[in-house]
């Protein structure tokens, strides 16, 4: 029996007028980006739908994201479909950690806009940087790198994209050496911080203090968490989890190909953009993969997915 996943996007997805047609379709989805404007204070709908500034601005994009992605996921539930497992790239978790039912919807949003907080403002402006790796193997890149100070993986993305983190001097060393030991690029990526790089300890340990103060729940179902690549099955794990999950690399291609291994032969994108699909044709492309980022996408996958289950 086909086994299905809803995975959810990271930082970097967000793009203007996500989520507008489910919020002016669904009366659910409307009252999950109304419930989220005033547990935060925030105008959801000016900053999802309209063109501005602060959606790129990491502690408003993490919980601009895990609205919309809640508020799709919502209506999926509302027509009946239900996964058997979830997993998230980096703050794509906190989508999947209430999915499987162990968090309230409104506590994944006020935590994620703590956590943007945190990891934007922990490192000072300048100090920190990102490059993604193309084209090299993980072993090359952690031989290359282990040398360099404050210099680690953040990403475990697909075969031939793995993201680098550290200080700005460190990536600017690193991107050099690994062009000259065989990468194809190495690319800058526009970020406010090194995010998943020791240099955010603190940012996570404080992050961890706020979660002490959100009552988690039996899980549901699993989910498969970045840090370690296996699934959690006890609910009780999840603080420390989402703790370290601040400082540690994101092992995606490993918690999709664990996915795969436990029986998973569906894939169900929820979110705006297609990354995530993009790492799993690259992971395996003998997996059926859906997107969810349109109200018609929603109409679409009712129809040709659980219709037929």
């Amino acid at each position: 029996m086909s086994k299905i996943a809803f995975i959810y996007p990271g930082q970097g997805a967000q793009k203007a007028g996500m989520g507008k047609d489910f919020y002016e379709n669904s009366p659910l989805a409307r009252d999950i980006y109304d419930r989220a404007s005033e547990c935060l204070k925030l105008d959801m709908r000016a900053l999802c739908f309209e063109e501005n500034d602060l959606l790129n601005q990491t502690e408003y994009t993490q919980a601009a994201m895990v609205t919309t992605c809640l508020a799709m996921t919502a209506v999926l539930n509302e027509q009946g479909a239900e996964a058997d497992v979830t997993a998230g790239l980096s703050l794509g978790e906190y989508c999947a950690i209430a999915e499987a039912g162990a968090m309230d919807l409104l506590d994944a949003i006020r935590l994620v806009r703590v956590r943007g907080q945190l990891m934007q403002h922990t490192v000072p402006t300048g100090e920190g940087a990102m490059a993604a790796v193309l084209g090299m193997d993980a072993d090359q890149i952690d031989a290359v790198i282990e040398p360099i100070v404050n210099v680690t993986v953040a990403n475990y993305n697909c075969p031939g994209q793995i993201v680098i983190t550290g200080g700005t001097a460190g990536i600017e060393q690193a991107s050099k050496t690994l062009k000259e030991a065989g990468a194809k690029r190495v690319v800058s990526l526009n970020v406010s911080g090194p995010f998943h790089s020791p240099m955010l300890r603190s940012a996570g340990e404080k992050l961890g203090k706020e979660l002490l103060t959100v009552q988690l729940g039996e899980l549901k179902i699993p989910y498969v968490t970045n840090v370690t690549a296996e699934y959690v099955t006890d609910s009780s794990k999840i603080r420390e989890l989402l703790t370290r999950q601040v400082y540690s690399p994101v092992r995606w291609e490993q918690s999709i190909r664990k996915m795969i291994a436990q029986g998973v032969d569906t894939f169900v994108e929820i979110g705006p953009g297609r990354t995530l699909t993009g790492f799993l044709r690259k992971i395996d492309r003998n997996v059926t993969v859906y997107q969810v980022n349109t109200w018609e996408d929603s109409k679409q996958i009712m129809e040709e997915l659980w219709k037929k289950k």
